[in-house]
C-alpha cells in the first residue's frame, strides 16, 4: 500500500452527527479506508489518490491508503496491522463488486480482531470506473461520493453476532442421474444420511441410456450399475424412485422437505434434512417439425444417432438399409438468434465433442463410411481436441458454414437426402451432398421443473439453467442457503464435468453439516413490535416465507423467522409503519448514504 495515510489523533469535526440540546456528542469513531486501483481496472479512470484526499478530512477516518490490489494477502496482513495498530473499529473498502470478495474481507476484520460486520464494501469498479470510462473527472467525483456515502454507513454500524444454528446430518439429493449418485456415495462416506429422490422409476439419467462414452470410452450403463451397486452398499442411503418434491418448510439446517411417491394423487412423506443437493439434470433440444429437415426419414438427433451406434454390432443400417454417408450439421437449437422465442443463445460445450466422437464410433464400426460435418464452430475444448484430430484422420470431412447461412435438408429426386450448404473453407462454393443419415447435433436444454422451482425459490439464470451465486467463487452454492445445485441442471456439462460439480456440493454440504452447527449472516430484518399493526402486508412481500403473526400481550405482531430470512428488505419498504428494518443496512445507514452522496458535487 501507498501513502496518503491520515492519522486520526486530533480529529472531530465532520462526525456527520448533530447532538440534541443537552446530549453528549458520540464520539467519533475509528474507520480505514482503502481504494483499490485494481491494477489498472480502476485507477486508469478514476483519480484514487485524489479519492483517498477527500476523506482525509472526515473525522471518523483515522486510515485513508490506496492499494494495488487491497485483495492481495500483502494488503490483507497490511490491513489487519492497521487495524491493530490504530484501533479502528470500522473498515471500509473501495474496490469491485461485493459479491467477489465481502467474505475475503470480513474475514481480514476477524482476524484483526474487529467485528466483521463493522465493514463496508464500496464498488467503484463496476458502478464507477468502468461505466464511466469516457470521463475520469466524473468517474472520480462519483468514486468520491460512493467512498463518503461507504464511510456514512460504516459509522452507523452496530457489532453483530452470526445466528447459530443445530443443522440435521442429513442431505437430500434430488436427481439420480450420474452427479445424485456420485454426491450421495460422496456424502454416505463423510458420515451423513442420503435421501434419493429420483422422478423416473430406475435411476441413471440420461448416462444410464448411453453405451461407449468420450473421453475415457466407458459405457454408460456400467458406471450407472457401479453407482448403484455402491448405494446399494451403503444403509445410509435411502433411495426414492418414481417420486417428487412437492413441498419444503423449515430454514437453514433443518428443512422440512415433502415427498411424494408414486405420481399425482398418491400420498407422501416427510423427511427433515440438513440440506439438499439438486441434480435434476437437463432435457435434449426437441428440433420442431421441418427443422433441418427434421421428421424426413433418415433425420435424426444426436441422442437417436448416440442410440443407434450403441446398438449397432457391425456397419450402421437404418430401415433395412446400409449407411454409408452422414452428415452432421451442428448448433442445432444452441447459438440461436436472440430474437427467436425461446431461442438458446448459449452454446452447449459438449455437444462438438459428442459428435465427433460418435463419428469416430461409426468409422470403427465401418470404415469405409463418409462422413461430413458441418459447422458454424468446433469446440472440442481442453483435452478432447484429440478426439477431433482422430476424427480427421479417420476420414471425416469438415466444412464451415455463415452465421446466417445454415444448412437446407431435403428429400432428392431418387428419394435419397441431400443437404445443401455452402464452404467458407473452400471460396464459398455451395456443395450438394447427398446422405444416408442427416445427423442434427442438439444441445441441452432446462428441464422442465416448474413446481420443484416454486417449491425450493431456486432463481434461474437468462439461459434458464439454475444460477449459482458466483461461478468461480461459490460455483455450487444458491441465494437459498443449504440448498445446492450440481451437474447439468446448472449448464451444459460432460459426464466428468458434472461428477465433479456433484462432489463440490458434498464438499459443501460436509461444511454446513459436519459440525452440527450453522453460522449464518445476522443481516436480517427486524420488527419494532411497538409500531407493527398486523396489517399482513410484509407475509405477502416475503419471498421466502419467512414472516408470521404472533401473539404478544394481547395482540398480534408480526414476527420474522431469523433462519429463515435472506436479508433481502423486501418487506421493509412495505410495512405502511415503518415497523420493519434491516439490520447492517439500517433506515439510518440508507439515508446517511443518500445525505453523503448529495454533499458531494458530481459533474
Amino acid at each position: 500500500m501507498s501513502e496518503p495515510e491520515l492519522d486520526g489523533a486530533a480529529l472531530g469535526a465532520g462526525s456527520g452527527v448533530t447532538p440534541v440540546a443537552g446530549e453528549t456528542a458520540p464520539a467519533p469513531r475509528r474507520i480505514g479506508v482503502y481504494v483499490c486501483h485494481c491494477g489498472g481496472n480502476i485507477s486508469d479512470y478514476v483519480d484514487v489518490a485524489k479519492v483517498v484526499e477527500s476523506v482525509q478530512g472526515d473525522g471518523d477516518v483515522a486510515v485513508a491508503r490506496t492499494a494495488m490490489f487491497a485483495c492481495s494477502d500483502s494488503s490483507q496482513q497490511e490491513m489487519i496491522e492497521d487495524i491493530q495498530a490504530n484501533n479502528l473499529d470500522g473498515l471500509v473498502v473501495a474496490s469491485c463488486s461485493p459479491k467477489l470478495h465481502t467474505f475475503t474481507f470480513r474475514a481480514v476484520a476477524t482476524r484483526a480482531g474487529l467485528n466483521p460486520y463493522e465493514y463496508s464494501q464500496v464498488n467503484i469498479r463496476e458502478q464507477c470506473s468502468w461505466i464511466h470510462s469516457d470521463d475520469p473527472k466524473g468517474a472520480t467525483d462519483k468514486a468520491i461520493g460512493l467512498v463518503e456515502a461507504g464511510i456514512a454507513r460504516t459509522r452507523l454500524t452496530e457489532p453483530l453476532v452470526p445466528i447459530v444454528v443445530e443443522t440435521t446430518p442429513k442431505t437430500l439429493v434430488i436427481g439420480g442421474g450420474i452427479a445424485g449418485l456420485r454426491a450421495a456415495i460422496g456424502l454416505a462416506d463423510i458420515g451423513l444420511e442420503v435421501v434419493v429422490v429420483e422422478r423416473e422409476l430406475t435411476l441413471g439419467g440420461w448416462v444410464g441410456r448411453f453405451g461407449e462414452m468420450y473421453p475415457h470410452g466407458k459405457d454408460g450403463r456400467s458406471l450407472i450399475a457401479g453407482l448403484v451397486a455402491e448405494i446399494k452398499k451403503r444403509p445410509a442411503i435411502t433411495v426414492l424412485t418414481g417420486a417428487d418434491v412437492v413441498g419444503k418448510s423449515g430454514s437453514f439446517g433443518n428443512y422440512d422437505v415433502e415427498v411424494r411417491v408414486g405420481g399425482p394423487g398418491a400420498g407422501s412423506i416427510s423427511v427433515r434434512v440438513g440440506s439438499i443437493i439438486v441434480a435434476t439434470g437437463f432435457d435434449s433440444y426437441q428440433p420442431d417439425a421441418g427443422e433441418f429437415g427434421y421428421g424426413i426419414d433418415g433425420v435424426l438427433t444426436l441422442p437417436e444417432f448416440t442410440d443407434l451406434l450403441d446398438r449397432s454390432t457391425g456397419p450402421l443400417m437404418h430401415g433395412g438399409k446400409p449407411v454409408r454417408s452422414v452428415v452432421y450439421v451442428y448448433c442445432v437449437g444452441s447459438r440461436q438468434a436472440a430474437d427467436g422465442a425461446g431461442a438458446n443463445e448459449y452454446c452447449s460445450r459438449f455437444c462438438c465433442t459428442a459428435a465427433v466422437h460418435a463419428s469416430v464410433q461409426a468409422a470403427g464400426l465401418d470404415p469405409a463410411a463418409r462422413q461430413y460435418h458441418l459447422y458454424r464452430d468446433i469446440r472440442t475444448y481442453g483435452k478432447y481436441e484429440t478426439i477431433y484430430t482422430r476424427s480427421r484422420e479417420l476420414g471425416s470431412v469438415y466444412m464451415k458454414f455463415p452465421d446466417d447461412e445454415p444448412p437446407a435438408v431435403a428429400l432428392g429426386q431418387d428419394g435419397r437426402l441431400v443437404v445443401t450448404a455452402r464452404d467458407l473453407l473452400t471460396g464459398g462454393e455451395e456443395l450438394a451432398i447427398p446422405a444416408d443419415l442427416v445427423v442434427l447435433v442438439t444441445g441441452m436444454v432446462p428441464r422442465k421443473n416448474e413446481e420443484l422451482i416454486g417449491v425450493l425459490k431456486l432463481p434461474l439464470g437468462s439461459d434458464g439453467f439454475f444460477n449459482e451465486i458466483h461461478p468461480k467463487l461459490r460455483p455450487v452454492e444458491t441465494v437459498v442457503g443449504g440448498v445446492l445445485i450440481a451437474g447439468a441442471c446448472q449448464g451444459p456439462k460432460s459426464s466428468s464435468e458434472s461428477v465433479a460439480s456433484g462432489l463440490a456440493a458434498v464438499t459443501q454440504s460436509a461444511a454446513i453439516l459436519r459440525k452440527g452447527f450453522a453460522e449464518l449472516d445476522p443481516l436480517v430484518a427486524t420488527v419494532d413490535t411497538n409500531a407493527c399493526t398486523a396489517c399482513g402486508k410484509c407475509l405477502e412481500a416475503c419471498p421466502y416465507g419467512a414472516i408470521g403473526m404472533t401473539s404478544l400481550d394481547g395482540r398480534e405482531v408480526a414476527a420474522i423467522s431469523e433462519t429463515g430470512c435472506k436479508g433481502c428488505g423486501g418487506c421493509v419498504p412495505i410495512c405502511p409503519e415503518d415497523a420493519i428494518d434491516l439490520r447492517g443496512y439500517t433506515d439510518a445507514q440508507v439515508r446517511d448514504q443518500i445525505d453523503r452522496l448529495l454533499e458531494v458535487p458530481v459533474a
